[in-house]
């Protein structure tokens, strides 16, 4: 009983490793129709992010991630963005939703520091 409880839980850790089997678009700098594909490893989101006026990134993210303060912190040169994470494949081919500004990220990640020594 212990050896396929063990066979059991070394299968089912060994399965988790592989990855998601998520499929996102990864494309940077690209304002139309992207076509390529990334098979996400270790993540388990898809991210469209864009910049206001400018160019949008789409790619695999950990969805723990998606956030202001962490976005900001990944693309810092982009001063204000547009996001959308989403956790199907290929869901990441639609415009971003979310707005976000590294003022408002600052402004997020203070109130967070805050909160905790409450």
């Amino acid at each position: 009983m212990h050896r396929c409880l063990g066979f059991f839980l070394l299968l089912f850790c060994g399965t988790l490793q592989m990855g998601s089997g998520l499929s996102c678009y990864k494309c940077t700098g690209y304002t139309g129709l992207c076509e390529d594909v990334q098979d996400c490893t270790y993540e388990d989101s898809c991210i469209s992010l864009s910049e206001k006026g400018g160019k949008t990134i789409r790619q695999c993210i950990r969805y723990t991630d998606c956030n202001t303060g962490r976005l900001s912190q990944m693309f810092p040169s982009i001063s204000a963005f547009t996001y959308r994470c989403c956790n199907s494949n290929l869901c990441n081919s639609g415009n971003a939703v979310t707005t976000a500004t590294p003022a408002l990220a600052l402004a997020a990640s203070v109130l967070s520091v805050w909160w905790s020594w409450i």
